[in-house]
This record gives C-alpha cells, sequence and structure tokens, in this order.
C-alpha cells in the first residue's frame, strides 16, 4: 500500500485577503484509487484531492485558485479535470501535454477550465535528472499554434538562468510565459545577475509573468528571507505581471513544510501595499486566467 503524506493545515492569515483573492499554484493529488500516478514520484506523495485543497484554500480566505498538474500524473490530466468539474467558477488549471497531443484533447481541456500548460526544466535536486513525467520547453514551439488559438500561456519551471534562457528564445511564439516560484530564484540570487537583469527587462516590458511563491527559494521557512531583494526588485518593475501562489501541499518538504497562512501574511508584509497586494491578488490572475 502506498504510504502517504498529509499535507500541513495551514492557519488562517492574520488580515483577510481581498474578495476574489487567488492562489495561482496549488497541485491536487488522487484521489489514488481513481487516478494513480503515471510513474512513481521522486518525493512521498500527498495526501491531497480536491477537498484538502479546498479546505485550504477556504481556511486562507481564498475564493478561486489554479490547479497545476503534478509531474508524476505525467500527461495524464484526468484528475486536474475531474477536481476542476468541483467547481468551473472558482478553479482553473494549468495541464501537462506533449506536441503530440490532438486538437480535440486541447479543446477538451479547454472546456474543463485549462488555460496552460506547464514545462519543466528544474532538476530533481538529489539525482540532477529529469522529474520523471515533465515535459521540456523545447516542445512549446510546437505547440504554439494551437496555444495562440486557445489563448493559452505557458508555465516554466527553471533556474533564473533557464527561465531567461526560455523568455529569449520563446519571445516570437505569441505566448505568454508565466515563471514558477520566483523564476527559480535561491539563496544565491542576485537581482543585478544578467539572467535577473534580462528577466526583469523582459517583465518591464510585460512579456512575462512571474509567480511570487517563495516556498522554494529556500528550505527553511526561517531562511525566506534570502528572497526579499528579488522579491522587491520584481514589483518594482511590474506588479502588473505578478502572482502569487503557495505551492500547496508543499511536496518534497516533509516538517519544513510552511504554514500557508503565513505565506499569505508575508506576501502581505513584503508588498506593503494594499493596492499593490490586491491587484496581484485579485486582477491579474483574472486577466490572465479569464476570470
Amino acid at each position: 500500500m502506498m504510504v502517504l503524506e498529509r499535507p500541513r493545515t495551514p492557519t488562517p492569515p492574520a488580515a483577510a485577503p481581498p474578495a476574489g483573492g487567488c492562489d495561482t499554484h496549488v497541485h491536487v493529488f488522487g484521489p489514488y484509487d481513481r487516478f494513480p500516478l503515471a510513474q512513481a514520484p521522486s518525493y512521498p506523495p500527498p495526501d491531497a484531492p480536491i477537498s484538502v485543497v479546498r479546505g485550504a484554500l477556504a481556511t486562507l480566505g481564498l475564493d478561486r485558485a489554479v490547479l497545476i498538474q503534478p509531474a508524476p500524473y505525467g500527461t495524464d490530466n484526468r484528475a486536474l479535470v475531474d477536481a476542476l468539474a468541483s467547481d468551473r467558477d472558482a478553479l482553473r488549471g494549468v495541464a501537462v501535454v506533449d506536441d503530440g497531443v490532438g486538437e480535440a484533447e486541447l479543446a477538451g481541456l479547454h472546456a474543463a477550465g485549462v488555460r496552460g500548460a506547464r514545462f519543466i526544466e528544474m532538476r530533481v535536486p538529489t539525482t540532477g535528472e529529469r522529474y520523471a513525467g515533465s515535459v521540456g520547453v523545447d516542445r512549446l514551439a510546437a505547440l504554439a499554434p494551437a496555444f495562440t488559438r486557445l489563448g493559452w500561456h505557458a508555465q516554466v519551471w527553471g533556474t533564473p538562468a533557464q527561465c531567461a534562457a526560455a523568455a529569449d528564445a520563446c519571445a516570437d511564439l505569441g505566448v505568454p510565459l508565466v515563471f514558477d516560484h520566483l523564476a527559480g530564484t535561491d539563496a544565491k540570487a542576485d537581482p543585478r545577475a544578467s539572467e535577473w537583469r534580462g528577466l526583469i527587462d523582459h517583465l518591464k516590458a510585460g512579456r512575462v509573468w512571474i509567480k511570487l511563491s517563495v516556498c522554494r527559494a529556500a528550505w527553511a521557512v526561517a531562511d525566506y528571507g534570502v528572497a526579499r531583494p528579488i522579491h522587491d526588485a520584481l514589483v518594482a518593475a511590474n506588479p502588473g505581471r505578478l502572482l502569487w501562489g503557495t505551492d500547496f501541499p508543499f511536496v518534497r518538504k516533509g516538517a519544513d513544510a510552511p504554514d500557508a497562512g503565513k505565506l499569505l501574511d508575508l506576501f502581505h508584509d513584503w508588498v506593503g501595499d494594499a493596492a499593490t497586494a490586491r491587484r496581484i491578488l485579485v486582477d491579474n490572475p483574472a486577466t490572465l486566467y479569464g476570470w
């Protein structure tokens, strides 16, 4: 029997988020008896069906969420589609597809609430190998015409250098790019570094979106402050192209998983301005995901 990891239950944030607030980065896993993983994950699988995810969102006081297809499901998006059907008004999805996907499948995903597809360049920390089930951004060029017709974006998880390279290489494809987890920043990140200067230029020009999710910037919650310089630089560059997300249920974090309510408090503290926070939590996701 597969041993499941229980996600950390969030506590309510200190202040309620604005109406229409959105967590743009959560994952649904299971129920496994209906939706088994396509391949063995590189981390303990969490017990996180849509009921658990929606319970966490309710505690945070968020009205909307974007469900991101986890890599262990590969291109089998059935669990994602099933979860989206639980609330078509409040939920949107980002699937995983490869360049062999057909028009009918894409149309079905779009009808279910999918508004983009994820591409992963980041590697497994312990092995350096590509995550099982992931699709690289090199497949995007072949998919771009279909994405353009649907109005989809491409979500990319990579290091800052990989994200900068993708922004340059894909600039002429006509597909919006969304970079996960502060564009892969870590404790060594410097907004003055060449890759960050390039990313910030793309952000200022409105060519890319970046998610202000800090839980991958450092392993321990106490060290998340290392991401503050990048976070501040992004907010200063173009708050109209920023999104916020938790990464619940925090796979690979184990006992070091953060409290999602504290992440929302940290976001408000770092942004400081209520109007900017509302723009990032409410207005920007409404624009990108079609609310």
